[in-house]
């Protein structure tokens, strides 16, 4: 059994994973974390309690995180401490709070990834294939709509799909286009357009479960891991 710890516990994805989590047998919930600042924030969820203090985390397997880069880096610090690994779902990280999560990667296990569906890495591979066969052929284009709560633009995933066209291709994304509107969960485009067709690899995400499933499916792949840092990609044996 795989004694887990959720951050964020009273978000959107903070519930839903506890809630799949629940529901699947290899996971006991050994620790719920939220921010003693927010609002309203009830003494039980899921009639587990409810922690504000990193010191709940003591003796859990494995951490889910899915909040703010400072909140993380901060669990971060106390996964170090306290042998916990930590599947990071977080986005809006700087190179140097990056250089943070590898380092720690060294001492404990870490999933870090952009995007925890299991479609999107799909998308990612299919993305490494394209660019890879049109080269500096086509020029590559980027669209990702989210909802108006989100605050980083682009996204994770955006850059991500960015990341690995330019990579694979070797030359520049010529735009990636942000809109934040409604309650979209997550639209992705990537666009590979040369003087005589354009190729169009598309992912629309219908609800925040294919993001939660996933990060128990790397909470699953840590828990035989020591230390290292892996990927979504790492997970599913894809790359």
């Amino acid at each position: 059994m795989i004694k887990l710890a959720v951050s964020g516990c009273q978000g959107r994805m903070g519930q839903r994973i506890t809630a799949l989590a629940l529901q699947d047998k290899v996971f006991k919930i050994s620790a719920l974390l939220e921010n003693k600042n927010r609002p309203d924030v009830p003494l039980l969820s899921y009639n587990i309690p409810v922690n504000f203090e990193d010191a709940a985390l003591k003796g859990s397997d494995v951490l889910i995180e899915f909040t703010t880069p400072e909140a993380t880096l901060g669990h971060l610090k106390s996964c170090q401490k306290y042998g916990v690994s930590m599947v990071i779902g977080t986005t809006g990280f700087t190179k140097a709070q990056i250089a943070q999560i590898k380092k720690v990667s060294s001492k404990v296990a870490i999933v870090f990834s952009s995007n925890m569906s299991v479609g999107v890495n799909l998308v990612f591979g299919l993305i490494r294939q394209t660019a890879q066969i049109t080269g500096k052929d086509y020029a590559i284009t980027l669209s990702e709509t989210h909802h108006v709560h989100k605050k980083d633009a682009p996204s994770g995933t955006a850059k991500t799909m960015a990341e690995i066209a330019e990579t694979f291709s070797k030359i520049k994304v010529k735009d990636i286009a942000s809109i934040r509107e409604g309650e979209v969960i997550g639209d992705h485009t990537i666009t590979f357009e040369s003087p005589v067709d354009l190729i169009s690899i598309h992912h629309h995400a219908k609800t925040r479960d294919i993001f939660a499933s996933g990060a128990l499916v790397a909470a699953k792949f840590l828990s035989k891991k020591k230390k290292g840092l892996f990927d979504m990609q790492d997970v599913l044996g894809i790359k």
